[in-house]
């Protein structure tokens, strides 16, 4: 069985002026992780501040190219476009070009805006005084009068007028209604002044000899008003015309901005001294030749570099750091590495069980999921992802997934004889294959329960088929657990337990005695219970027999009283586990029915439909493939953790994480 990748570690003495190269060096490989701990809060994140700057003047220039992009307008990057590689002098003097060029549009634009909107509001202002044509002073001199000019909102108007009544009248002034004049008796005016403040109304004072807006002023305010938008529309020509002529370097002062401060970051948190750096961190063993070579080449033979493995670190073998697991795989399998590192890493230098879930995530799915065109739905969208063609809200990573499921979905359909819901297109096929080896019929296989004494047997038959494929599933997390237990040097819990040698004799033994009394009439004897009893018990008492084998003392940590009662409560659970772990791939049986009475519901639906009959089967088919694919995809994996998974990962270890370069549009380490 593959085991996790071996690795080493490095430890590099680099002088100062070789820094950079080195960490540009690593941060492409994408195969080193550095010991040391990077996990605090990066004082490049967010804006920096002066002291941040000197730390990190790539940074500060990074973040201000970032504000460029994003005031002219460019869209944002997510990935990089270009090789990376350390700004020149020159690339610095462009990029500082770029910004002030950038901030001067910036500037600009917003006082012209501003110019703009203040213009508008002035014309605005005049424009509502146009149609008062009687002195202020003279209405407001009215002995049975009280005036009131100001701002509203004319959404609050109505309800104004309605509240007030004939106690006050409201007359609009200019276009937009926004102003107006109150008028009221004397004796209203404090009942009017308080259903005023209530609505929002802003008074203005007017001087007394007001009289309105003469005509020439509004012409000469609608004339500044235009040039202030003038001015406006030129600026924005200008930065839409300079975003277009200088998006590409700009674009390309940022992503080498943001791979100088990352190599920067990372430079700081670095031990040194006022010559050297020192690092250290794991890499795949199958690299590390050629990574010493390549670095020895790089620093033209400066660079100090010492190879460890890891029963050599004192931090290891001292249970302090755990060794960084990865998993080499194809990219077929290597899609299925998201599902083992969501549940925990495996331990270092136990059993790979990617391969192991690739297999049964794709078995389990394509029997329960049986539908030669809804399988070929998933395998087309698979292939379409993979290439590129296609974008699935970030499912993109998961397109060999899809491809493995759609080709299971697509076998499973022809044996059941199903494409989108239909029964009867696959006919010829079924009969064709069937004929080889007898009688030509169809399906191959029948999921649909008809009632008859012959389809009652088939899908119990079925359900036998699907516990048989959680046995083997089971099993297999059993002897991942035991080679596991014995490479860590675990012997006692190897041995003994629910999970080692002798929980898996137990529950292999009662399976083959079922199977043995249930179709080979065999008799219950003496031997039978011989060895369910001895394995049971070596089982029910493990830890006591596993301090034994590790020589720890006493052997009866808490007395023999607790260990009876430890024992008891073993073979419950072992009972109980057991029984539900076989028990539960039922739901494979059941789903894999389920299905196929749906798919027999769209078709019969789709018949009754008449005409409509197509909408109904394209309706219905799309509903199966997202809803229950969903569903479907959902009990596949409850199934690999708590039925596989739980077998051999009692201990999780540490995902193998590489420094690499990320463009990063807002720097976080």
């Amino acid at each position: 069985m593959a085991k996790t990748t071996a690795m080493r570690l490095l430890e590099l003495i680099v002088y100062r002026e070789d820094i950079s190269k080195v960490l540009s060096y690593l941060g492409n490989l994408g195969e080193f992780q550095f010991q040391q701990d990077f996990d605090k809060p990066s004082s490049a994140s967010g804006a920096p501040s002066s002291s941040k700057s000197e730390l990190n003047p790539d940074s500060d220039i990074f973040y201000k190219l970032e504000q460029a992009r994003s005031v002219l307008g460019i869209p944002e990057l997510d990935h990089y476009t270009i090789a990376p590689s350390i700004p020149t002098e020159q690339d610095e003097k462009d990029a500082l070009e770029l910004i002030d060029k950038a901030e001067s549009i910036h500037e600009r634009e917003v006082q012209a805006g501003e110019n703009a909107k203040r213009a508008a509001d002035t014309l605005a202002e005049a424009k509502a005084f146009t149609n008062l044509k009687v002195s202020y002073t003279e209405l407001e001199n009215l002995s049975f009068l009280t005036m009131r000019i100001g701002k509203i909102d004319p959404e609050n108007i109505p309800s104004l007028k309605a509240i007030l009544g004939v106690r006050a009248m409201i007359v609009p002034l200019g276009e937009d209604k926004s102003r107006v004049m109150v008028a009221s008796s004397k004796k209203a005016r404090f009942m009017v002044d308080t259903e005023l403040k209530n609505a929002g109304f802003v008074e203005i004072q007017i001087p007394k000899d007001f009289k309105g807006i003469p005509d020439d002023m509004l012409e000469s305010l609608q004339e500044q008003q235009a040039q202030a938008e003038k001015v406006l529309e030129e600026v924005q020509v200008e930065r839409k015309n300079f975003s277009e002529t200088h998006k590409d370097a700009l674009l390309r002062c940022l992503q080498l901005y943001s791979f100088a401060s990352q190599i920067r970051e990372t430079q700081n948190r670095l031990e040194s001294t006022e010559y050297v750096y020192r690092i250290t961190g794991w890499i795949p063993a199958y690299l590390s030749h050629n990574v010493m070579k390549s670095l020895d080449e790089l620093t033209e033979s400066r660079t100090g570099i010492r190879e460890f493995l890891p029963s050599e670190v004192a931090s290891i073998t001292s249970g302090q750091e755990q060794v960084p697991v990865q998993l080499k795989h194809g990219k077929i399998v290597s899609a299925f590495e998201r599902m083992i590192f969501s549940y925990g890493a495996p331990l270092y230098g136990t059993v790979d069980p990617t391969p192991f879930v690739a297999i049964f995530f794709t078995l389990l799915f394509g029997i329960m999921f049986g539908d030669a065109g809804q399988g070929l739905v998933f395998l087309l969208v698979g292939i379409l992802m993979c290439m590129g063609k296609m974008k699935l809200m970030g499912w993109e990573k998961f397109s060999r997934i899809f491809i493995c499921i759609g080709v299971s979905s697509t076998i499973m359909g022809l044996l059941t004889g199903e494409f989108f819901a239909n029964e009867t297109l696959l006919e010829p096929f079924a009969k064709y294959v069937t004929g080889l080896f007898g009688e030509p019929r169809s399906p191959i296989l029948s999921m649909m329960p008809t009632g008859s004494k012959e389809s009652i047997t088939r899908m119990f038959m079925f359900f036998g088929f699907t516990i048989a494929v959680g046995f083997v599933i089971n099993t297999c997390g059993l002897l991942i657990n035991i080679i596991n237990q014995f490479s860590l040097k675990n012997y006692g819990r190897a041995l003994f337990g629910k999970t080692g040698l002798s929980g898996a004799v137990f529950f292999w033994y009662v399976i083959a005695f079922a199977l043995r009394i249930a179709f080979l009439k065999h008799v219950p004897a003496v031997y039978d219970w011989i060895v369910i009893g001895t394995s049971l018990t070596l089982t029910a008492f493990c830890e006591p027999l596993q301090r034994i084998v590790s020589k720890e003392s006493p052997v009866l940590e808490n007395g023999l009283f607790s260990a009876i009662i430890g024992a008891l409560v073993e073979v419950i659970e072992v009972f109980s586990s057991y029984i539900s772990n076989t028990v539960s791939f039922v739901r494979v049986g059941a789903f894999a029915l389920a299905h196929a009475v749906l798919g027999f519901l769209i078709n019969m639906m789709a018949e009754l439909a008449g005409p409509g009959g197509i909408l109904v089967l394209i309706l219905g088919n799309a509903i199966v493939v997202v809803l229950e694919g969903m569903i479907v995809a959902i009990q596949v994996v409850r199934l690999q953790y708590y039925e596989f998974f739980s077998k051999f990962f009692t201990e999780t270890g540490r995902e193998f994480k590489p420094f690499r370069f990320e463009y990063k549009p807002v720097l976080k380490f």
